[in-house]
């Protein structure tokens, strides 16, 4: 638009040569160029951009709020007592005694084996202790009438004890063939069936009460997680999460994955279940009061990360110091002030300097 008033000065310039005095011409000439300086200056403090408009954006207000930041890893729900309980002796399934969801107690026969040989051992005992118990009875009665020896008397006991000490041996022996449960809890599994060989059965019995979540972290954590952390666990099946502290911390880092491991224990908790997977966010860091933006309005650019808030109706950029984020939020140390109007959207299309419409 310039251009095409600059030119219109040299046929001005034509068009009154012949005719006015050069004094009167230079103050006409003079004169319209002024007007015409004046239009220019006038349109240009009027433009806005490259297409006569502001550009819409949107703001939020800032305003210092707490800001806790997480470290989040996958974790699975396990049990410091989930048993399977195996038989100790190989031989056929007698009996199963037990099913899926029943409540048993440590020291529970949870099923049995045949044991028919260890049983004829025991029944073969038996008489012999009959015998050597009445032995030793009458011996004994002899003795305190001052007939017999007492090498007798001993060696009667002695008969009698050991056939004692051999049919507890027996029992022992016999009680193998019994499928015990070695915890209190609720049957989880019965992987066995009546008739079946013993070498691959088992019964599962988990303690709900003892359950616990354990998640390993990178070495790269180490010394910014501690025991007694706040952690959430997120189970995105279940659409629930709980609560919880952290309970325990590896004080080692493993030589294979270069990760140390973190518990949390659970308790009794009817939701969960041993194998669950869950999401764990361990929170190591909090300011309570902090400049909290979406992640999302960071610019990255050569000179660092950048804003753009908004002054009157002109757009600024600011260059930004961030530290942590957790949950699409960046925690904003320096650059931003109380009050300042964040642009959280229509930030793509802007310049510092440009006019903006807040909507």
């Amino acid at each position: 638009m310039k251009r095409t008033y600059l030119l219109l000065v040299p046929a001005l310039v034509l068009a009154s040569c012949g005719s006015k005095d050069p004094g009167a011409k230079l103050a006409e000439l003079r004169n319209e160029r002024a007007k015409i300086d004046a239009e220019i200056k006038k349109l240009e403090g009027n433009k806005t951009d490259s297409a006569g408009k502001a550009t819409p954006v949107m703001v939020m207000d800032m305003h210092a709020a707490p800001f806790n930041g997480y470290i989040e890893v996958q974790s699975q729900i396990t049990g410091d007592e989930v048993v399977s309980a195996a038989p100790r002796q190989q031989g056929t399934i007698n009996s199963v005694l037990v099913q899926v969801g029943q409540q048993v107690r440590k020291g529970q026969i949870l099923a049995t084996l045949d044991g028919t040989i260890a049983e004829q051992q025991m029944k073969t005992l038996e008489p012999q202790i009959e015998l050597a118990k009445t032995m030793y009875e009458k011996t004994q009665k002899l003795w305190e009438q001052n007939i017999g020896t007492e090498v007798q008397l001993m060696q009667a006991k002695a008969q009698y004890d050991n056939l004692i000490k051999q049919k507890a041996l027996a029992q022992s022996a016999r009680d193998l063939y019994n499928v015990v449960s070695p915890i209190n809890g609720v049957v989880d599994a019965v992987n066995m069936k009546v008739g079946d060989g013993s070498m691959f059965a088992s019964i599962r019995v988990v303690n709900n009460s003892k359950l616990k979540a354990q998640a390993s972290l990178g070495e790269n954590y180490l010394g910014k997680v501690k025991e007694g952390d706040k952690a959430l666990l997120v189970f995105p099946d279940l659409n629930d999460s709980l609560t919880a502290k952290v309970t325990y911390v590896a004080r080692a880092v493993d030589n294979m994955s270069r990760a140390f491991g973190v518990e949390i224990k659970l308790g009794d908790n009817k939701m969960l279940h041993p194998n669950m997977s869950c999401i764990l966010r361990i929170q190591n860091y909090t300011n309570p009061s902090a400049m909290v933006v979406p992640i999302s309005v960071i610019q990255k650019t050569a000179e660092g990360d950048m804003v753009y808030v908004v002054e009157g109706n002109t757009a600024r950029a600011v260059m930004v110091q961030t530290g942590r984020n957790a949950n699409g939020k960046v925690e904003v140390l320096s650059g931003l002030k109380e009050g300042d109007k964040l642009v959280v959207a229509g930030y793509e299309d802007l310049d510092s300097g440009k006019t903006v419409v807040v909507q």
